[in-house]
């Protein structure tokens, strides 16, 4: 069944291994019968800054609140072209694939940027004027699959377990967990590839055989088995039972029990 999937990603370099991704993507993906919706991010010269311009009718002109703001306009239609279509593109897709490069440990802050702007109170949070109740696997985005891909330039040993950089899926915690599955998405396993500064011809094509086969299975590979808030694992909505992951703390206790270790 044709489904439509975003690509998001966020690099300024037209030739770049994370650009030949997103082709390598968008051709797997629309010979499998899907459509392709694009966020060159760069190349549409995004926004980054997170300000007061992104609220040009404000509710209270003497000081910026921006939860306030941003429900505001959220709520009364008064958002920003810019943003207000790429939610549109996230309500209409069944999956969303963020490609980057892995800069300073995180995402680039364009990509950031995006989040922060695009995530709107009403929209990624706080939605149906229920403050936290819809969060963590509920929420406007629930149903959808997301799924990171990551080019770093380390050995892919850096982030091993026990490696010098920590492990590349706690690293991204904070994006899969905090930004993705709050909303209500069910996150796949990220994509990464490791050494992108040396790697060969041949190197290159094997990653994108890789690529082609996780895109081929993008909606049927099971998704990280991430606590739901509402699921009773969290009685209170913000602290996990007493008898729930018993000895484990950190990012790992949000993670069912018999789940791969992050």
């Amino acid at each position: 069944m044709s489904k439509k999937v975003l690509i998001v990603y966020a690099h300024p370099e037209p030739t770049s291994l994370t650009s030949q991704f997103v082709e390598t993507a968008m051709q797997t993906l629309q010979e499998q019968g899907h459509e392709v919706m694009l966020s060159d991010l760069y190349g549409m010269d995004w926004k980054a800054v997170f300000d007061g311009r992104d609220f040009p009718d404000r509710a209270n002109p003497e000081r910026l609140s921006f939860i306030k703001e941003s429900a505001h306009a959220y709520s009364t239609g008064r958002q920003t072209a810019d943003v207000a279509l790429e939610q549109q593109k996230l309500l209409a897709a069944d999956a969303v694939i963020l490609q980057f490069p892995l800069w300073w440990f995180s995402m680039p802050a364009i990509l950031k940027g995006w989040v922060e702007r695009v995530f709107a109170f009403g929209f990624a949070y706080g939605f149906k004027g229920e403050g936290n109740r819809y969060r963590y696997g509920d929420g406007i985005l629930k149903g959808k699959r997301a799924m990171l891909s990551v080019a770093a330039g380390g050995p892919e040993k850096d982030y091993s377990p026990r490696g010098i950089n920590g492990p590349l899926e706690q690293l991204l915690f904070p994006i899969t967990h905090g930004i993705l599955f709050y909303p209500g998405m069910d996150v796949l396993p990220t994509h990464a590839v490791y050494g992108t500064d040396r790697m060969t011809a041949a190197d290159i094509d094997a990653a994108m055989a890789a690529w082609r086969l996780r895109l081929e299975r993008l909606f049927e590979e099971e998704p990280i088995p991430f606590r739901h808030q509402n699921g009773g694992d969290y009685p209170d909505s913000h602290v996990l039972a007493s008898d729930i992951a018993i000895g484990r703390t950190g990012f790992t206790a949000h993670i069912a029990e018999g789940a791969a270790p992050l």
